[in-house]
């Protein structure tokens, strides 16, 4: 082979070369750019997967503080609704040993009781029921209450001592046609005013 052949030669060998290089280096960069964005990529879904996992976490943890605050207010309203009760039974306890006297105290809150049911009714011809107990301990009595309504109503009342009745205390006060009738005993008024005064008794024991 001549010089000029082989310069011929070796040149295009030389370019093959450059260029076979060249293909070779965009070829490496190019695996390197599909390699970088794969890494991109799965580095994004596991930020993605652990912002999920974060969100769930702190979604569950909501709900169960949720749920905790519910049990307890339950509980603290469960356990204040007992302590509620219990005060009203020691105060029906009470009653129903007040009730059980000869107390004058009580005396003159079963007359007032059958002055506030008669005047509720309105007066006129009306009938006084009590427990046996009870109806001795206000017949003595009974003009002066009468005397009390007729004043309050306007109408003249004449009381008549009705039937026994099964109660702690208080009376039933109704017309002796039986058309209307207030109930005054100590459970119906407990019953009346429980409302009112529950709001009362929490007031007081959980200030």
């Amino acid at each position: 082979m001549s010089a000029g052949t082989e310069k011929i030669v070796s040149s295009i060998m030389s370019d093959a070369q450059i260029k076979a290089d060249s293909i070779i280096q965009e070829a490496e960069n190019e695996v390197s750019a599909i390699l970088e964005e794969g890494e991109n990529k799965s580095q994004m879904e596991r930020e993605k997967i652990l912002e999920n996992a974060k969100k769930q976490s702190q979604m569950k943890y909501q709900q169960i503080i949720s749920e905790a605050k519910m049990n307890s207010r339950r509980m603290e309203l469960e356990a204040r609704e007992e302590v509620i009760e219990e005060a009203f039974k020691k105060a029906e306890d009470k009653l129903k040993e007040i009730a059980s006297s000869t107390a004058t105290e009580y005396i003159e809150s079963l007359k007032k009781i059958v002055t506030e049911a008669a005047v509720e009714i309105g007066g006129g011809e009306l009938s006084v029921l009590l427990k046996t107990d009870d109806a001795p301990k206000i017949e003595d009595s009974i003009a002066t209450i009468e005397k009390d309504i007729t004043e309050k109503t306007g109408v003249t009342t004449n009381l008549e001592i009705g039937k026994n009745i099964t109660t702690i205390g208080g009376a039933v006060v109704k017309t002796k046609n039986g058309e209307i009738e207030v109930n005054n005993t100590i459970e119906s008024r407990m019953l009346r005013f429980k409302k009112t005064l529950r709001s009362e008794v929490a007031g007081i024991l959980f200030q």
